[in-house]
């Protein structure tokens, strides 16, 4: 009840402060500030890499721009957006803010961003990765991150567990998730090692988990928002073969056992191309491969993230600058090592190549740009924050050996059916 409760006033909290920085929704922001200036951009990612890559594209904008400085702001991923609404309730939001997909419907319905009018070459972006960040045939947010999820493979303890090298599999049309359980399941049995770990999922951020049930048809609600997907068959076979795959074959770690591929805990793990610079001085031989194969066929899972200002920032129209300078062809490609861009020009093999020197053209093909191409983005709605708790909420009496799969299912869309009709 208090955990509830407690999501319930966050989400309250979060909708007002979001509403109360779309006070003149839709109007123009200043124009850039000629005194000094220093804008804060809010980020979830600490990573060295990111951060100096970050840090050397605010230099060279200082360098045309000598009165303006940029700090980034890096906080927790699993607080990262309550954060923010709680930073702009109390008056204190950042200028730029990184937005997560779930939660692009809430900032960009709200008014809370500016329409972003100072983008270098705005018809170079692919319309399906700016979707999710228009409203009223508006940008509110440039889509700096369009990325698929793909299964990073540790081909030496899958070739001492005895198993097949999932590229072989891929070509001959085998790679499925029957199979990618299977071996999950022979590596931890014969070697003692995770077999399959869904990063960042960790029993909590079940969105993850849509890397996973797309392959059965499966969606968290329907397209429109308003009907749940959780208790679908769809939903449940996904769920049941997922639990089977946990508590019965070991093929994944279960809840509480930690288990990081980039350090050889683990022989597969589902995530996105930024983490590939963790792989830089790895002692194991790797590979990166698309999302098996469900029931349904092929498919791609896309995590997308928005680059917005807030309207209600101290340095609106500074920082509206500072993003089309960012966001320009040539910071484009400088972010396309660690962040898929959402530039046609862009979106081809040989340019991905040349900053992402770790990965091969065919796995850059095969897992970002075919994946770019079909994938689906993870689940968003409005009222974000409050839905990610309830579901959460919700889903932790599966997360034990004995649960009754459709039981807990059918508990989640009671529980949000009340959200999604909102």
């Amino acid at each position: 009840m208090k955990f509830r409760f407690a999501a319930a006033a966050l989400s309250a909290v979060s909708i007002l402060a979001l509403a109360a920085c779309g006070d003149d929704k839709g109007s123009t922001p200043a124009a850039a500030e000629t005194g000094p200036v220093e804008l804060r951009m809010t980020v979830w990612s600490a990573n060295e890499a990111h951060l100096k890559m970050f840090n050397d594209i605010a230099a060279e904008y200082k360098t045309a721009h000598p009165n303006v400085s940029v700090k980034f702001d890096p906080l927790p991923f699993e607080q990262y957006t309550t954060t923010i609404t709680t930073q702009i309730a109390g008056g204190n939001g950042p200028d730029l803010a990184w937005i997560l997909e779930d939660s692009a419907p809430d900032f960009v319905g709200s008014g809370a961003l500016v329409p972003l009018e100072k983008l270098e070459n705005p018809d170079d972006l692919a319309p399906a990765a700016t979707k999710l960040w228009q409203n009223g045939g508006k940008l509110y947010a440039y889509p700096f991150s369009t990325s698929p999820f793909g299964v990073f493979v540790n081909t030496d303890l899958l070739k001492q567990a005895g198993q097949d090298n999932p590229a072989d599999l891929v070509t001959a049309g085998n790679w499925t998730w029957d199979k990618a359980f299977a071996m999950g399941a022979a590596v931890n049995a014969k070697t003692g090692t995770a077999g399959m770990v869904v990063r960042d999922f960790d029993y909590k951020t079940w969105s993850n988990l849509s890397a996973v049930w797309t392959g059965w048809g499966a969606q968290a609600w329907s397209a429109d928002g308003k009907t749940c997907g959780f208790n679908a068959p769809e939903m449940v076979e996904a769920m049941t073969a997922l639990h089977k795959a946990i508590f019965t074959d070991k093929a994944l770690p279960g809840p509480g056992v930690s288990a990081d591929f980039f350090t050889g805990q683990s022989a597969m793990t589902i995530t996105q191309i930024s983490r590939a610079s963790l792989l830089k001085d790895a002692k194991f031989g790797w590979d990166l491969v698309p999302l098996p194969a469900g029931p349904k066929g092929k498919y791609a899972v896309v995590g997308q993230a928005g680059l917005g200002v807030l309207k209600k920032g101290k340095h609106a129209g500074t920082a509206a600058d500072f993003l089309a300078f960012f966001t320009n062809p040539a910071n484009s490609a400088k972010l396309a090592q660690y962040f898929p861009p959402a530039r046609k020009s862009q979106l081809n093999a040989e340019t991905l190549a040349k900053t992402n020197p770790l990965l091969k053209p065919a796995q850059l093909q095969s897992v970002v740009i075919d994946g770019i191409s079909t994938g689906v983005v993870k689940p968003s709605h409005t009222s974000s924050a409050e839905i990610a708790q309830n579901v959460r909420a919700s889903l932790d009496p599966l997360w034990k050996p004995d649960a009754d799969v459709k039981s807990v299912l059918d508990t989640v869309c009671t529980g949000l059916k009340p959200l999604l009709a909102k």
